[in-house]
């Protein structure tokens, strides 16, 4: 009996710190829209859209709130100290469950996914098909914005790394890279001397894992892993770095890997605006 009631504690324990889903449905998050342990961020494109809708009890948090843009006017993260600002602004502390949409199929609410996992945020979920799969279930909206109580938000001391991207790059450190841009931008133009892609990157556009027709959600995993293993992208635990112009699209398929179980991703935020601009790096041109 005592070895029993200590397995189910254990069971217990593991359950109680275990992170939340990486993606949640509608129909869950409509039976938790009044659960107190639940922080949820509307990551719309357009501030006006949250004004006319949203999913009731929703925060506002614009993109632009986490990024900030260089002199060449490309937008990058915001230092940790601001990061922690506008979390605490929102009334997020450390113990709250994140369930974040937008409506741009994770482009938005994936760069907050992506922040928060890197920053060691316990639990952050993203809502899969976020307000147009919200509102095409039929589930009911708001117009009255949401007031938050600032907090200070106290980051955890074990996060994602993230550091050494463009060291690793530079290096030729052995890591699988999904470039997720247009064909366009990855075969590069045959007048600019830096542009194409970075050498060994493997084509895999951020759009074509989205299903755009059925509530902008995911395509189902299936489907998803299936061009994965097309690229020879089939080891889950191998190191991948996923990147863009900026880093903006590439978060989007930084959400879209862990959400298929790919521990060892990372998001290289500087993305070909920084690496084209350090001359002594390599580009490739074509497919």
């Amino acid at each position: 009996m005592n070895k029993f009631l200590s397995l189910i504690f254990l069971l217990f324990i593991h359950q109680a710190v275990s992170a939340a889903p990486i993606y949640v449905e509608h129909d869950w998050l409509a039976g938790k829209l009044d659960d107190k342990n639940i922080v949820l961020v509307d990551m719309t494109a357009d501030g006006v859209q949250y004004l006319r809708y949203h999913i009731p009890g929703a925060v506002r948090l614009s993109y632009q709130d986490i990024v900030t843009k260089r002199k060449d006017k490309v937008s990058v993260r915001v230092p940790d100290a601001r990061l922690y600002k506008v979390l605490g602004s929102l009334g997020i502390s450390r113990d709250k469950h994140i369930v974040i949409y937008d409506d741009m199929a994770g482009l938005d609410a994936g760069r907050l996914f992506w922040e928060l996992e890197r920053i060691g945020h316990p639990n952050v979920s993203v809502l899969r098909g976020g307000l147009v799969k919200w509102v095409l279930a039929a589930h009911g909206v708001d117009n009255v914005p949401v007031k938050s109580f600032a907090i200070q938000y106290k980051p955890s001391k074990k996060g994602r790394s993230n550091e050494a991207v463009l060291d690793n790059l530079r290096n030729n450190i052995e890591s699988v890279l999904l470039d997720v841009r247009s064909i366009d931008e990855y075969a590069g133009h045959p007048r600019y001397p830096r542009s194409g892609h970075i050498p060994s990157a493997k084509w895999w556009p951020w759009e074509a894992n989205v299903d755009f027709e059925h509530g902008f959600v995911p395509h189902s995993d299936k489907v998803l892993q299936g061009e994965l293993s097309k690229l020879g992208v089939k080891d889950k635990t191998k190191p991948l770095i996923v990147y863009c112009r900026s880093g903006h699209r590439a978060s989007q398929s930084y959400l879209t890997l862990r959400s298929l179980g790919y521990t060892n991703v990372k998001l290289y935020d500087g993305s070909m605006a920084e690496y084209a601009s350090k001359r002594e790096l390599p580009l490739k041109k074509g497919r």
